[in-house]
This record gives C-alpha cells, structure tokens and sequence, in this order.
C-alpha cells in the first residue's frame, strides 16, 4: 500500500487502547474505519476523536461473540464500500490467570469463544471482501506467551497460540489466489487495561502508550509487508 486515502478499514476491540489507537492512526492516514466493540458511548468517543482530527469513521457497536453478528457486519460493509481493504483483530479477553489444572471451565469457553472462534468467524464473513481488495491486508494481534508459555497464562496463552496458528492457515491458503496477505503483530509491554489487570503492581509510566504500537501498525501498512510477517512493538 503506498496510502491508505480511500481504503476501508475495521478495526475490533476499538473502543480503548491499542484498538481505538490504530483506529485513530489509520483514519489519520486517510482510511475511512469501521469502529466496532461492544460499548457504543466508548466508540462515541473514539470516533468523534477522529472526526476532530479530520478524519472520518463509522461505528457497529456489537458484541463479536453473538452468532450472526459478523455476517451482519459484513453484509453491511458489503453493501456499503463493496470491499475491506484492512481488518484488525484486536479484541480480546484476558480470563483469569491460574494454574492449568484449576482452570474454570466456563470462562475458559468464553476466552476460546472470543480470542478464537469469533476470529474465525471474522475472516469467513470478510473473506470475500477483503479478496475484493487490491490489497487485502489482515493484522492480527497477539501476545509473547502464544508462542513462549508461561505459568499461569495457560488459558489466555492457549487461545493466541490457537489463533496465530488459524491466521497463518488463512494466510498460506489465500496468497496464491488473491493478494491478501496476513500479518503477526506482537504489541509487548503496552499501557492497557488488560496489562494493569494482568500485573497489576506495575508502575504504568513504564509502558509505551497505545498511540505506539497504532502508529506501528499503520506504518507497516503503509510500507507493505509479505504474508506471515511477524512485528514485536519493543
């Protein structure tokens, strides 16, 4: 991609931190992005941030993990720009850390349920669109401990091994018939609410703002990148 004036973006978990930042540095770019998260007053916010800023967006307020949803959304972007030039799949859940062993049962589904299975549902509803595109491109954001376990993070770590593993799937089976390409990006030690629920005796002022890692994101889809690429924030 030489710029990103005309193209479509969306962008989950966008409501607050590393979603709602890359939301706002790719709209800054020129790209027109769709905000989505459960939390319609939070999206309010973010769009309006971008709107002051000269740029322009929509928001779906939707919860990602209710069936139908993504379909819907995707029939809506269909019907509306005929393609999507840039998904971002930023939203998910921590769960609780704990040892292997005791982990619940029930907020372990609801961790694969979003962290995974919604992902999956995101890539089967906008394939199609994201074909459409020139350049279909598909960042996926993940954590160190997909691919380094880590006591305790079983759960949370499962589901991003999972998912980097169904992405680069995606990646392997599109790239000879279309131009979508798929990208890895590690965000690492990020200011967010999920970082202060996780260790939360840090001092916050020792992490890099969101705005870090968006502007990160919309460089290396302004400068291009081949399938399978992996970015870590440092």
């Amino acid at each position: 991609m030489s710029g990103l004036q005309g193209r479509i973006a969306l962008v989950t978990g966008a409501s607050r931190g590393i979603g709602a930042a890359t939301a706002e540095k790719l709209a800054a770019q020129g790209a027109h992005v769709v905000l989505t998260a459960r939390t319609a007053k939070d999206l309010e916010a973010v769009e309006q941030r971008i709107f002051e800023a000269g740029g322009s967006a929509t928001i779906a307020p939707m919860d990602l993990t209710e069936a139908g949803n993504n379909e819907r959304l995707a029939a809506a972007v269909r019907e509306r720009w005929g393609k999507l030039d840039i998904l971002v799949l930023n939203a998910a859940m921590l769960g609780t850390l704990a040892p292997v062993p005791v982990i619940d049962a029930a907020e372990f589904n609801r961790v694969l349920t979003l962290n995974l299975l919604a992902q999956q549902a995101l890539i089967a509803s906008f394939d199609a669109l994201l074909r459409a595109s020139d350049a279909g491109r598909v960042v996926v954001l993940t954590s160190s401990v997909g691919q380094q376990p880590r006591a305790y993070w079983g759960a949370y770590g499962a589901s991003k091994a999972a998912l980097e593993n169904l992405a680069l799937s995606y990646a392997e089976e599109v790239q000879n018939l279309s131009s979508v390409r798929v990208t890895i990006v590690d965000p690492s030690r990020t200011r967010t609410a999920m970082r202060a629920k996780a260790y939360p005796g840090e001092d916050p002022a020792t992490l890099k703002d969101p705005s870090v890692v968006g502007e990160a994101i919309t460089q290396l889809l302004l400068g291009g990148f081949e399938t399978g690429h992996r970015l870590i924030v440092d």
